[in-house]
């Protein structure tokens, strides 16, 4: 178990020892067809939107003290949180693991190559549903993790901080505007200055599993993408999930000072008063 992922066997092990408060981020339905033995559904970790016209990072602390503690959770358990496979969720269980670490959780991972890797190694799923005590969680909130909008604005013109888009290449391209449709966004393009990282250039797939590429592998591709592991990084996507499977890559790479735009292009494109580019550009891939 390394400070970031841990393995399907080993948390076998963890959570047949009850060690190992258990999030599985995957719709209800997918969740009521058969679960990881003493997981708890939080959908929400992938679904909820945060804009400033929402009430902002405020709201969005509020919301998921609520959502946590009905779950039961502590801010003394060890917390695990997966998805079906860490390609087709967009990142959904990173997103989880953001929101954790932004609310201060102490002690929080991911399963790597998520419920896919479990399914491969043979162990055991459940539709019993685990009952939890109510809790109380109190956030003590990481704000050195989160970029706002305004801070974006001072990045672009600030040229020791690099943007890095991680969205896929029809979105950089403004050829679409979010995996939501062409037109779910009101504006399509990037951020000023970006360079481009598509998040699933830090994923390879092995026996039907998506996993994380190696450290030395996502530093060769973050330096081809005009990235070191001494810059200063603020990552976005379109609500935070790609961002935050990418900002967990960069971090296994040993990236120390990366940043999450969480709100990203869902914030960005509904306020005309932020600046855009479209189409090609020098920073693109050849």
């Amino acid at each position: 178990m390394n400070e970031y992922l841990v393995e399907a066997e080993e948390l076998h092990a963890h959570t047949a020892r009850g060690e190992t408060f258990v999030i599985d981020t995957r719709d209800p339905q997918a969740y009521a067809a058969g679960h990881l033995p003493n997981a708890v559904n939080v959908h929400d970790i992938f679904t909820y939107l945060c804009t400033r016209g929402s009430g902002g990072h405020p709201a969005m602390v509020q919301h998921f003290a609520k959502v946590f503690g009905a779950a039961g959770l502590q801010r003394t358990d060890r917390v695990v949180v997966y998805e079906d496979a860490m390609d087709n969720g967009y990142g959904q269980s990173c997103r989880g693991w953001f929101l954790l670490n932004y609310l201060g959780h102490p002690e929080v991972r991911v399963l790597h190559g998520g419920l896919k890797a479990w399914q491969a190694a043979k162990l055991p799923l459940t539709t019993e549903v685990p009952l939890y005590e109510r809790a109380r969680y109190e956030p003590v909130v990481n704000e050195g993790l989160m970029v706002t909008a305004d801070e974006m604005v001072a990045a672009i013109r600030n040229s020791e901080i690099k943007i890095v888009d991680v969205r896929d290449y029809a979105e950089w391209l403004a050829a679409n505007s979010s995996p939501y449709g062409y037109d779910y966004c009101p504006r399509k393009g990037r951020i000023p200055r970006s360079l481009w990282l598509e998040w699933y250039k830090l994923m390879t797939r092995k026996g039907g599993v998506p996993w994380f590429r190696t450290p030395e592998v996502i530093r060769t591709l973050a330096e081809a993408a005009g990235l070191n592991v001494e810059d200063q990084l603020y990552l976005y996507c379109f609500k935070g999930a790609r961002t935050s499977n990418a900002m967990l890559a960069l971090k296994l790479a040993g990236f120390k000072n990366v940043r999450n735009y969480f709100n990203s292009w869902n914030e960005w494109s509904r306020d005309f008063s932020l600046p855009i580019e479209e189409g090609y550009s020098d920073e693109a891939p050849a």
